[in-house]
């Protein structure tokens, strides 16, 4: 009895931990480095392959799995006797997407672009002094390089709460 006791409290406290633990959100274009961390627990990154487009590497606990999104699977596919019925997929409003985006807090954002058009630079070039003066993370360059560095945070129950309070 004592056992079960224990088991019950542990999974509780494991489910409060997935409901406050850190999901961060990681993007580097320059470095090709895109991610989504459940802090402690798992970890899903988006990587370049020599031979496919895409691979998704799955990392949880102290495992390893590589997925192939884009590669064409070669399981004969099964045929349903009867009708098929039309599924009804829920639309998600656009004033749950911007409340869902309000939940993420922004820890790190950095745009270094160049448009390519001297002209269109150089008129850029004051709004971008601007928002890197009062927000910070903004400028413009010259030389063809192009940089987004974006890390963002939220917690599972803020995602949780969005869906439920909208």
């Amino acid at each position: 009895m004592m056992w079960w006791i224990l088991l019950l409290t542990l999974l509780v406290l494991f489910g409060i931990y997935l409901l406050f633990a850190p999901l961060v959100l990681f993007m580097d274009t320059k470095n090709h480095t895109y991610f989504i961390k459940l802090k402690g627990l798992a970890k899903v990154s988006f990587e370049p392959d020599k031979l496919e487009v895409l691979k998704i590497k799955l990392r949880v606990a102290f495992m390893n799995f590589d997925f192939y999104p884009l590669r064409k699977s070669h399981r004969p596919k099964k045929e349903k006797v009867g009708e098929k019925r039309p599924t009804k997929r829920r639309k998600i409003s656009p004033k749950k997407i911007l409340a869902l985006l309000r939940s993420f807090k922004l820890k790190r954002f950095d745009l270094n672009m160049d448009t390519g058009d001297f002209v269109l630079n150089a008129k850029l070039y004051p709004i971008f002094n601007f928002l890197d003066y009062h927000a910070g993370g903004f400028n413009i360059n010259f030389q063809g390089n192009n940089r987004l560095v974006l890390m963002a945070s939220n917690r599972p129950i803020n995602i949780i709460k969005v869906f439920v309070n909208t």
